[in-house]
């Protein structure tokens, strides 16, 4: 059976489209009041036993786990994607002349440590054009595989492109990493909740991922994957719960991030990632196809191009628009409650569950509209009403 749309459970008005999952997710009513509940506590703390302050973290920690295929002891509470990366920067080498791979256009979060890591160590930034296929998987493949190249020491990757939603297919760049001694990284934030994410299969060396996406939690709370074999380096920073006693704490534990026990953000993030996955990835994913292609298809009517159904992401339609993004289009659909995103001037649709058909035919609608409007020459000046000085 499909996945319906999850409306209900979010506060979304009546007649607003939100087709902006990719950059800022809604809360799910349960989820706002696991944080007002999570407020209170901190309100009358008096009433709320710290004994249990390390409940909602391992909760948290394992609902984390469980969507990205890894077990609890391998997943580090940390406050940002960009700690996740520093992490992973921190303790993994990159020889002088070496190369450090990674995609042209790539999240800053992403791309900036590991620039300037090669800058100091002497190695190769070695960033993938995009292709004008829109064929990313072919083009990363025959990077790593370049004759004559420097040794590829790390692959920093994410599943898709964040500005457009093209498939990054980790399903075969992965086994090209590794057969080439390479440590990968996997930047999962436009992924984890949406598609399928599996260590296991992809076995990265750190894989990291925000709550405020696709799994609809709060802002400044993320998780980090550390493979076994990467669970005896140094954290960012050193605290009573990754230090406990003076030692580090076992497993992934020891990259966890100071005040790690926040009272509103952990039970928020908990309740979010229960509820994905109480729906399931595969049911997700499927319902957000299908959405998409109802995207996809109005677009194409509309003139736009779309990228092969197999190079697209199943969440995220990026529109890149004949002769360019419009000044004020992104204004325009606001002003009729419509919204998506500008990236890197492509309009980035991305809806979640909460989205029905209703709102992609909405979007398109409008659209249509601001299209249409932008189009319209400039009304010619009245000669008779110009002032001359």
């Amino acid at each position: 059976m499909t996945l319906p749309s999850q409306r209900h459970l979010f506060d979304i008005p009546a007649g607003v489209a939100y087709l902006d999952g990719a950059a800022y997710s809604p809360l799910p009513r349960g989820v706002r009041a696991a944080g007002e509940a999570g407020v209170l506590t901190k309100s009358q703390p008096w009433a709320s036993p710290r004994s249990r302050d390390n409940d909602w973290a391992e909760r948290a920690r394992a609902a984390a786990a469980r969507l990205i295929g890894a077990s609890a002891e391998d997943v580090a509470i940390v406050g940002a994607v960009s700690h996740g990366m520093g992490t992973a920067a921190r303790n993994l080498p990159l020889p002088a002349g070496s190369r450090m791979l990674r995609v042209q256009d790539e999240f800053p979060s992403v791309s900036l440590v590991w620039d300037r890591l090669a800058a100091e160590a002497g190695a190769v930034a070695d960033v993938v054009p995009r292709p004008e296929d829109g064929d990313w998987t072919r083009a990363v493949l025959e990077a790593i595989a370049r004759p004559g190249a420097p040794p590829l020491a790390v692959a920093c990757l994410t599943p898709l492109h964040w500005s457009d939603g093209a498939v990054i297919d980790l399903d075969r760049i992965a086994p090209a990493v590794h057969a080439a001694g390479a440590a990968l990284v996997v930047d999962a934030t436009q992924a984890v909740g949406a598609m399928p994410v599996d260590v296991a299969r992809w076995k990265p060396d750190f894989l990291a991922f925000p709550t405020y996406k696709w799994v609809l939690g709060p802002y400044s709370l993320a998780f980090l994957y550390a493979a076994p074999h990467r669970q005896s380096g140094l954290p960012l920073e050193e605290n009573q719960n990754n230090r406990p006693g003076g030692g580090f704490a076992p497993g992934a534990r020891r990259y966890d991030k100071g005040e790690r026990n926040d009272p509103i953000a952990l039970p928020m993030a908990a309740t979010g990632l229960e509820l994905v996955a109480s729906w399931g990835t595969a049911a997700v994913e499927a319902r957000l196809r299908q959405l998409t292609d109802r995207l996809a298809q109005g677009a194409v009517a509309l003139g736009i191009p779309v990228l092969p159904h197999a190079l697209r992401a199943p969440h995220i339609l990026g529109l890149r628009i004949p002769g360019g993004m419009p000044p004020g289009l992104i204004e325009a659909l606001a002003a009729e409650k419509v919204y998506a995103s500008d990236r890197l001037g492509v309009l980035r649709v991305s809806p979640h569950v909460w989205a029905d058909e209703a709102d992609c035919d909405r979007f398109l609608a409008s659209l249509a509209g601001a299209l249409a409007s932008a189009r319209q020459p400039a009304p010619e000046a009245d000669p008779g009403s110009v002032k001359l000085f």
